[in-house]
């Protein structure tokens, strides 16, 4: 049995691969998370998940990580600072479509493979009423975008073309596959 570490600290991935029934054990990584100057966040995504793969790598275990960015066609949106700032994220994206950029890599003393998916939300138009009462509830403040799909912020979900998994924070189809050509199999821990 292989031994995995979710280099994470979010309780969505990990949620997300108890779901799947992969066993693993939780190691956070801490990087600087900083953008550099003209990185495409594609870019940044990838280069975020394989630092953080990187940084947990030790024999005999495989490490996964993970990164999720929120992009419009301007910049990305990390998750907000404040009230003002979730309002004005939500004000931004209220009526239009955005992307959901993971990257998830995973990691042993002999190699390293990542992938990026992405999916594409489209939100309805959020009154500034709506943008209040959402913060107030308490579940954007630690949320890229400033929204969950998985909670509240669902209700703002119009459309999503791709993987929802995804937008929660892991893709699982993809997770799934990687896991496997390093022999952890999906639905192991439900035997």
């Amino acid at each position: 049995m292989v031994d995995l570490v979710l280099a994470s600290a979010s309780p969505r991935r990990a949620e997300l691969l108890r779901q799947i029934g992969i066993k693993f054990r939780v190691e956070p990584a801490d990087i600087d998370e900083s953008i550099i100057a003209g990185e495409q966040p594609i870019d940044l995504v990838e280069r975020l998940a394989r630092q953080k793969a990187n940084c947990k790598i030790a024999s005999d275990s495989l490490v996964l990580a993970a990164d999720t960015i929120v992009f419009d066609d301007v910049s990305i949106l990390g998750k907000p600072r404040d009230r003002s700032d979730a309002i004005d994220m939500l004000a931004r994206l209220s009526g239009r479509m955005h992307q959901v950029a993971t990257a998830i890599c995973l990691a042993n003393e002999g190699s390293m493979i990542s992938k990026v998916v992405t999916t594409t939300v489209t939100l309805r138009s959020i009154s500034e009423a709506e943008a209040i009462a959402y913060w107030d509830s308490g579940e954007p403040q630690d949320k890229a975008g400033g929204f969950a799909i998985q909670g509240l912020g669902a209700v703002f979900v119009k459309n999503i073309q791709g993987s929802y998994s995804n937008v929660v924070g892991l893709p699982l189809f993809e997770t799934a596959a990687l896991l496997g050509q390093y022999g952890v199999q999906a639905l192991s821990a439900r035997h």
